[in-house]
């Protein structure tokens, strides 16, 4: 045993002393997933409130169509519709680039 406090000493038989230090666990998609439901979930109570808290009535005018909704219902669907024409703008970019990977991978051939 040594002298120096700064020197761990090992433990006595029966000791049950400090666990070594945990290593560093890798990420896993099961992780990752429950990550991604918990971050899901605290966005849809943050909605939630947000909807509830604009209930006030809003006239909606496209076109010749004419609705009335709750503020916060109508920017949520406004804010779902521009995320999905990003999905698809996103989407259509996604098959021009595959398509293209191909044909420089058959010219390669």
């Amino acid at each position: 045993m040594s002298s120096d406090p700064t020197v761990p000493s090992d433990p006595a038989p029966g000791d049950v002393g400090t666990p070594p230090p945990a290593a560093a666990m890798p990420l896993t998609r099961a992780g990752a997933l429950w990550s991604a439901l918990i971050a899901g979930f605290l966005v849809l109570i943050v909605l939630l409130v947000f909807i509830t808290q604009n209930t006030g009535p809003v006239e909606l005018v496209f076109l010749t169509w004419t609705w009335s909704l709750p503020t916060g219902v109508a920017i949520l669907l406004a804010a779902i519709c521009g995320g999905l024409v990003t999905a698809l703008v996103g989407t259509a970019r996604i098959f021009q680039l595959r398509r293209a990977a191909k044909k420089s991978l058959a010219a390669q051939r």
